[in-house]
């Protein structure tokens, strides 16, 4: 009688990977590069003289990206342990020195660089708080069954947050929601959140008059009547509720929006959404949400059938940081919260973005690799 062979257990490899979120990703990046095309011609000419001017600047990072993911899917995330107190570091210098030496945009201190090259410290920070919390989490799970573990926890989460909110609230929120989000997975005591809450909100009333924060109350004056000042804080608002109901249920066309020749400033960064229920209306806008939907649910199967905490929690972190920017960014084109800056995932113009939201999937799909997802 022959004895029963042993079955050997196979490493990862490339074929492992969940095929499902690898491919909603080059969906969702090959879709953003024809709509910034489509939203940015006019505007490329006018400015620069080259109607590719952005579409060839995304390709060439949408191209790196690609090459970063798949990387990142080829190295083993337990790796990044060790590098995540390095990046977490890195994320608080440069955010430090953005503040002193940051090049001004759109009278916003949100980039470090020299000439046209440069990047967002914010980026690297929203990764760098997913890797650094979820390696302590894991690592000392024990410390959130008592609230000053929890408010260790916290303090980590704030010290970005509090770099970052100076020039730019809505990255964050994102920040926020990604750690909160990470601490709630490991251990959703909710009294915890509660208690936190309360200091939040007073210190949110009292920055409210401050006068670096006065801006910000313009923009929930706009935002409850976007009508009242049609030429200046309500404009953005209303050019955008004009491409959205002008694109009916399918849409003007693909390269037909109107709003986008000289309405709606810059339509390729964060407005983005607009032109695209403009453009393809309420189906096309429906299907790209429907992807980010698919994304974010093969995202959540991923966390749960990890193979150890580290890595879950590093999923839920990734798909928390996509989940609260897509909901953001729609609220705001759709009128439904007040207008703060947010781009589209995979679908806005940005360099520094991209690359590191490509960075994010290649570790996702690092995850699956080790997991035991059904493959689809």
């Amino acid at each position: 009688m022959k004895k029963p062979r042993k079955q050997l257990r196979r490493s990862p490899s490339i074929r492992q990977c969940d095929f499902t979120i690898l491919f909603t990703v080059v969906l969702l990046v090959c879709f953003g590069i024809v709509m910034i095309f489509s939203s940015s011609y006019n505007y490329s000419l006018n400015r620069y003289g080259d109607q590719f001017y952005f579409l060839k600047r995304q390709i060439i990072w949408s191209i790196i990206g690609f090459g970063a993911m798949m990387v990142m899917m080829n190295y083993d995330y337990h790796n990044l342990r060790k590098w995540s107190v390095l990046l977490y570091l890195f994320s608080i210098i440069t955010l430090f020195l953005v503040l002193l030496v940051g090049k001004e945009i759109n009278g916003a201190k949100r980039w470090l660089g020299v000439g046209p090259i440069g990047f967002q410290p914010s980026e690297i920070s929203k990764l760098g708080v997913t890797l650094f919390l979820s390696n302590l989490v894991s690592l000392n799970r024990k410390k959130l069954d008592k609230f000053k573990g929890f408010i260790f926890y916290m303090i980590i989460i704030m010290i970005p947050v509090f770099l970052i909110v100076i020039e730019n609230l809505s990255t964050a929120i994102v920040v926020i929601a990604i750690g909160v989000c990470i601490l709630f997975v490991a251990s959703p005591k909710i009294w915890y959140f509660i208690a936190m809450s309360v200091p939040v909100v007073i210190a949110g009333f009292f920055a409210i008059n401050l006068e670096s924060f006065r801006y910000r109350l313009v923009r929930i004056q706009a935002w409850l009547d976007p009508w009242s000042d049609p030429l200046h804080s309500g404009y953005q608002t209303i050019q955008s509720l004009y491409a959205v109901g002008s694109g009916g249920l399918f849409g003007l066309g693909l390269g037909e929006s109107r709003q986008k020749l000289g309405y709606i400033p810059e339509a390729h960064n964060d407005i983005i959404f607009s032109i695209v229920c403009e453009e393809l209306g309420l189906v096309g806008a429906t299907i790209l949400l429907l992807l980010f939907l698919i994304l974010i649910w093969r995202g959540i199967k991923v966390a749960i059938q990890a193979p150890d905490l580290f890595g879950s929690f590093i999923v839920t972190g990734i798909i928390c940081q996509v989940a609260v920017q897509v909901l953001i960014n729609v609220s705001v084109i759709t009128n439904t919260i007040p207008v703060t800056g947010m781009p589209l995932p995979f679908i806005s113009y940005g360099g520094s973005s991209l690359l590191f939201l490509m960075i994010s999937m290649g570790i996702m799909l690092n995850v699956s690799r080790h997991s035991n997802i059904p493959r689809t």
